[in-house]
């Protein structure tokens, strides 16, 4: 899997962690809220796919209780920016340039947050679901953090008209907005957040959607 966030989001990279709060609803609230469950367990070792500028490992390694936080993502200048991020981390920060479609290494936590919606077939995510508890240690959790939107016509109409409302209390015009969802559309997929814990739990996981501001979630799926 080959992703550029420049390329694809057509933002510089400094300026990522500052308009994903402008684009996405609840986002402060969504890190904050995946990263409590991640360290819920008090993982040695958390993997963090398609990690990004850091933010999410950098929540979760603000908790004393958990250990190491892998940062995984195929965007080198974006793990660039996690390792100035990160760099008061030390060794519990670790950086791997790889597709989180690779063989996934034993762990004790597996998070996401916008990064799985780039995969494109249902099939391939319900696939990398199965690898994630595979790779997981009993009684450790999966916590996926991300866009989901109905099936129906009308379901995902109501969506995207909630998210662009919230761009515009942040000053972006809805015809912008809908750009952008066009743009988007190129290389992201939601899918139904029931179909996702159906998936989980066919695959094994506990799931449970712990917090929604449409169209964001958190999921939380504990292998048992």
């Amino acid at each position: 899997m080959s992703h550029s966030v420049r390329r694809h989001l057509r933002v510089e990279i400094e300026a990522y962690d500052e308009t994903i709060r402008r684009w996405i609803p609840g986002y402060g609230d969504m890190i904050a809220t995946a990263a409590g469950a991640v360290a819920a367990v008090s993982p040695e070792h958390v993997l963090d796919l398609g990690a990004g500028t850091g933010a999410l490992a950098a929540a979760i390694l603000r908790h004393p209780e958990v250990g190491v936080v892998e940062l995984v993502d195929v965007d080198a200048e974006m793990l660039g920016q996690a390792r100035d991020r990160l760099r008061s981390f030390g060794a519990r920060a670790r950086f791997t340039l790889r597709s989180f479609t690779d063989p996934l290494p034993s762990c004790d936590g597996v998070a996401a947050s916008l990064a799985l919606h780039h995969i494109r077939a249902f099939e391939d995510k319900a696939a990398l679901f199965r690898r994630i508890f595979e790779a997981l240690q009993p009684g450790g959790v999966f916590v996926n953090a991300d866009a989901t939107m109905p099936s129906d016509e009308a379901g995902r109409k109501a969506g995207f008209a909630a998210w662009a409302t919230h761009m515009a209390r942040s000053g972006i015009g809805e015809a912008q907005a809908r750009a952008h969802f066009a743009e988007w559309a190129e290389e992201d997929t939601y899918f139904p957040l029931d179909d996702e814990l159906s998936a989980l739990a066919a695959a094994g996981f506990e799931a449970r959607c712990v917090w929604r501001e449409e169209p964001s979630t958190v999921v939380v799926a504990r292998r048992p």
